[in-house]
């Protein structure tokens, strides 16, 4: 079950930095980890997703692999997470096997949630759902998809882009089942202090 804080980590090109900062994270109760790194090249992403595995695994938290099914089955991962450009779902299912966890991009459309559903995902991230400076042209995606969801899907829905402290609780209320979460944590002083935060949402 995909639930509570779901960490994506940041485009951070230093090794140490970002396993540093995971693992501050991890102390703080996140319960789920993406590696994405879109400006690394497949030597570094190799690297740093190598780094990051063992750390999870201390902490038991899943270690989800952005876009690659490849990496994933060669660190033999926990999962993917795959976008409307990353290929077929029911394909990479078939190629995952069942025991990996497949999670889709809807962005703002409930057909690919249905459909992502259909072909075996295990969760949907709709987003985003507030300006972001990660993806700042990405489409908006209303609220309102996340009440739909909890309602007409059988599988967990992800709120991503632009969510902070200030806001987490609108996408709550709205019936996401988790919040995934880039800038708000990794970028702030204290990262720890502030996933803490962020986890206590999920218990209040």
């Amino acid at each position: 079950m995909i639930t509570g804080l779901y960490a994506v980590t940041p485009d951070e090109q230093n090794t140490d930095v970002l396993v540093a900062k995971v693992e501050a994270a991890l102390q703080g109760g996140i319960k789920i980890l993406q590696y994405r790194n879109k400006r690394a090249n497949h030597k570094l992403q190799t690297q740093q997703a190598r780094a990051l595995l063992p750390l999870c695994r201390q902490y038991h938290v899943p270690l989800i692999i952005n876009d690659s099914i490849k990496l994933c089955l060669t660190l033999d991962a926990d999962g993917v997470h795959l976008g409307a450009d990353d290929g077929n779902l029911s394909e990479a299912r078939a190629r995952l096997g069942a025991d990996k966890i497949m999670g889709a991009s809807c962005y703002n459309r409930f057909d690919l949630a249905v459909s992502a559903q259909q072909a075996g995902a295990d969760y949907v991230a709709f987003g985003a759902c507030f300006a972001s400076s990660t993806k700042p042209h990405a489409p908006v995606a209303e609220l309102e998809l996340f009440t739909r969801a909890s309602s007409e899907l059988t599988i967990p829905s992800v709120a991503i882009g632009g969510i902070t402290l200030a806001n987490a609780n609108q996408i709550m209320l709205a019936g996401a089942s988790s919040i995934a979460v880039i800038n708000a944590i990794f970028n702030a002083q204290d990262v720890k202090s502030t996933t803490q935060q962020f986890t206590k949402l999920f218990i209040s």
